[in-house]
């Protein structure tokens, strides 16, 4: 979920869901979504691990106590510690999984064709009557849309159809005894003790993805704690298994967490021109829409863009040659929850298609595209030539853009942000080649 979510974070490799709420608040209970095997207590499945050196040498039981002294010091209980204690287990397979994410080459049209597909539209637009009442409640309070809800909804876990199957509290206390990102998931763990304290979850009910999302939509335990709420009336905060409570929670989260502005946009499919000035195709360059309109765009059907001063970005997540859309600013919200492009364009673009937007224009020919190992190169070649591309990974994040479309200027190409097989060459200083349509470059 949220932006830090490490299961949908992982690159491409999202399974989504959206879910919706009923029009009473008495009977807005969600039978469990998938038939678990019961777990009355963990098994410890690897053998202990070695010291972390990120703990000063200390031992997993070592570190586990102290880590219990931080919570009890944040206001958890003893009772809770004590329940919470068998499930607080390390398990190398989880440490292992966090290590060896992969990077899935995956091209926006092709994502969005298969995560904001036409059955996940429908069945968004099906919770939203069904649950007609709770969705009203959270836009009415929050001012966030019930598409915008929905969409996230179905793509965390296809409304409640895949959550995970692990226990929560072995995943985040394994991934807080490690090194690689010790400090969050130690508040995680932390987090996550709270929500039982609080009386939400007990400790065999937290299971959930092996990064420690929890829920419907997938909320880390911190913001669990900070923005689930009780929209059944229950007393407790439910997002297993509460309708009403994700569609609140997720709301409150959304407006309250990533600053959703009541009223306004979030995206657009639009049109533009060949000669349009493609190095204002931007996220970080914003124009009013009238200055769009005056280069030439225009809504995707050909309509006129009005010509007022709501501020916009044009997004191309492939390119000149591919699809165009105005990013407004309550798109950011989008890139808050995950910093993927092609995910959270993907999760807006649904949004839009659940609220009655027509399907996006498809390119009329395959966008040539770099595969993996051309990406990479390219990353090496512009880190000599003096830019921050982060980390040389072969995949395509922001900074490895706004590098590319750097050398696109300096070389005269159109500066789309889009690595080609010619900007390629000429880095290279060797004669243009041709990218083959098929070859999938990795794109975040």
């Amino acid at each position: 979920m949220p932006a830090s979510s490490s299961g949908i974070r992982a690159a491409i490799a999202v399974i989504a869901g959206v879910l919706a709420l009923a029009s009473t608040a008495s009977a807005q209970q969600l039978p469990p979504p998938l038939a678990r095997s019961p777990v009355t207590g963990p098994r410890v499945p690897t053998t202990p691990p070695r010291a972390a050196s990120c703990h000063n040498g200390a031992s997993f039981d070592r570190f586990l106590a102290e880590l219990k002294q931080q919570a009890a010091a944040q206001g958890v209980s003893q009772r809770t510690l004590a329940e919470a204690g068998p499930y607080l287990v390390y398990d190398q397979g989880i440490v292992n999984r966090d290590r060896g994410q992969r990077v899935f080459g995956q091209i926006f049209t092709e994502f969005a064709g298969r995560m904001a597909a036409t059955y996940r539209m429908q069945n968004g637009q099906q919770h939203i009557r069904t649950y007609a009442a709770a969705f009203a409640r959270a836009e009415k309070e929050y001012g966030v849309p019930p598409a915008v809800i929905a969409a996230f909804w179905g793509l965390e876990s296809d409304f409640g159809a895949n959550m995970g199957n692990l226990p929560t509290l072995r995943s985040l206390v394994s991934l807080a005894y490690d090194c690689r990102r010790s400090e969050r998931f130690q508040n995680e763990t932390i987090a996550a003790l709270k929500v039982i304290d609080r009386g939400d979850l007990s400790p065999a009910e937290m299971i959930g993805s092996w990064a420690g999302e929890l829920g419907q939509t997938q909320f880390l335990p911190t913001h669990y704690f900070t923005y689930a709420v009780d929209y059944d009336g229950d007393g407790r905060r439910n997002l297993l298994h509460s309708a009403p409570d994700v569609i609140g929670s997720t709301a409150n989260y959304i407006a309250t967490g990533l600053k959703w502005r009541r009223g306004e946009p979030w995206l657009e499919e639009v049109r533009a021109p060949q000669n349009f000035p493609w190095d204002q195709a931007d996220l970080t360059i914003q124009l009013p829409r009238s200055k769009f309109a005056g280069l030439g765009v225009t809504y995707a059907d050909g309509r006129p863009l009005p010509k007022d001063n709501l501020s916009a970005s044009l997004l191309l997540p492939m390119g000149r040659m591919g699809p165009a859309f105005l990013a407004y600013a309550n798109f950011a919200a989008y890139t808050e929850w995950n910093n993927s492009l092609i995910y959270s364009t993907t999760a807006a673009y649904l949004a839009t298609r659940i609220a009655g937007a027509p399907p996006m224009h498809r390119p009329a020919i395959a966008v040539a595209q770099l595969p993996f190992k051309e990406i990479k190169e390219l990353q090496q070649l512009l880190v000599r030539a003096g830019f921050d591309v982060g980390k040389v990974d072969g995949v395509l994040g922001q900074q490895s853009r706004t590098a590319v479309k750097a050398m696109q200027i300096k070389y005269g190409l159109p500066a789309d942000s889009w690595p080609t097989a010619e900007l390629l060459a000429r880095m290279r200083g060797t004669p243009r080649v041709q990218a083959g349509p098929v070859a999938l470059p990795v794109a975040r």
